[in-house]
């Protein structure tokens, strides 16, 4: 049974640049309070005719392009987001329309910051099973046109960017590379710790102006909850990898988290034992991007040459569910 080797990978983010300073004239917040707890200097936000669809269509376009392939060349695409252009269909189906594809299949993944790393699970068991050749994983969120940017939702607000990164996988007979494991893990009794409580069949109407007035669109976090089960769990789940696969972390080239908040990456990197070279970061460009925030870390890890043949890579992630998740990868 052949691995699953990430052949190529791409990133887009919007032109447009949000800094902190941008924000304190839209809410009472300042540079030094997001920046002290959350370590974002600035993120990315779209503009007029951009939608997630088309930020994964330039990220997958620089992906193909790296790969030397075609989008004909894809046998499946899985979009993972947690803000789609439409409530449905899901936004596999609009990427697929950007790439010029027809009768490919195109499943959307809706869990969330956990979500690249669940697509990856995906992925690869069909990869493994023969079933597909080249599967095209997204990650792609558009977060700023659903933020409340005044005081009231400054808690959320700062901490989130927009923004696409893809991975182009595929097969491989090389024993010593590829996935080695996926490990996925929910605990729905904390659902209302990190929701969007609607637009939701569980109202009658789905929406209305009384949900609208109440802010039930807009997303809602404990944060303090969601710091505490982070900081066990993500820690948890690169141990449950590494022991899966008989390594240690001092096996471990790079950690690649979710990028949700830098206080939360210092305690997973604290917890486990890595050095700064082990663990790579860029929350403070980006914000929190969700499912994007992996694909768009890993490919600048990459292009900044953190990664070589051989290397030993972790992926974790954790976020609203509660979901968490975690992949070992022979780079």
């Amino acid at each position: 049974m052949p691995r699953t080797e990430f052949i190529a990978t791409g990133f887009h983010v919007p032109e447009r640049v949000v800094t902190n300073d941008d924000l304190a004239t839209m809410m009472d917040t300042s540079d030094e309070w997001i920046s002290q707890r959350s370590g974002i200097k600035t993120r990315h936000w779209v503009s007029d005719g951009e939608t997630g669809a088309t930020l994964a269509r330039e990220a997958a376009h620089q992906a193909l392009a790296r790969a030397g392939m075609k989008p004909a060349d894809l046998d499946c695409i899985v979009y993972c987001t947690c803000t789609p252009d439409h409530f449905e269909p899901g936004n596999g189906v609009f990427l697929e329309r950007e790439l010029g594809l027809r009768d490919v299949p195109a499943l959307d993944v809706r869990n969330q910051c956990s979500g690249f790393v669940y697509g990856l699970s995906v992925a690869d068991a069909w990869i493994r099973a023969g079933q597909y050749r080249r599967v095209l994983l997204v990650g792609a969120e558009v977060h700023s046109r659903g933020l409340d940017r005044t005081t009231r939702g400054r808690d959320t607000t700062v901490l989130f960017g927009d923004g696409a990164g893809v991975a182009i996988l595929g097969p491989t007979d090389d024993p010593r590379r590829g996935v080695l494991s996926t490990h996925l893990y929910a605990d729905g009794r904390h659902a209302e710790k990190l929701w969007v409580d609607a637009p939701g069949l569980a109202h009658d109407p789905y929406i209305s102006e009384e949900l609208i007035r109440a802010g039930k669109h807009r997303a809602v976090m404990d944060g303090r909850e969601v710091f505490k089960f982070a900081s066990v769990l993500m820690p948890q789940s690169v141990a449950t990898a590494l022991k899966a696969n008989g390594l240690s972390p001092a096996d471990l080239k790079l950690l690649v988290p979710h990028q949700a908040n830098l206080r939360i990456m210092e305690m997973v990197q604290k917890t486990i034992g890595l050095r700064d070279d082990q663990i790579y970061m860029n929350i403070q460009k980006y914000g929190n991007t969700t499912a994007a925030s992996i694909p768009i870390a890993l490919h600048e890890a990459l292009c900044e040459g953190r990664l070589g043949r051989g290397d030993l890579l972790v992926l974790t992630a954790f976020g609203s569910g509660f979901t968490w998740a975690s992949a070992a990868i022979r780079w």
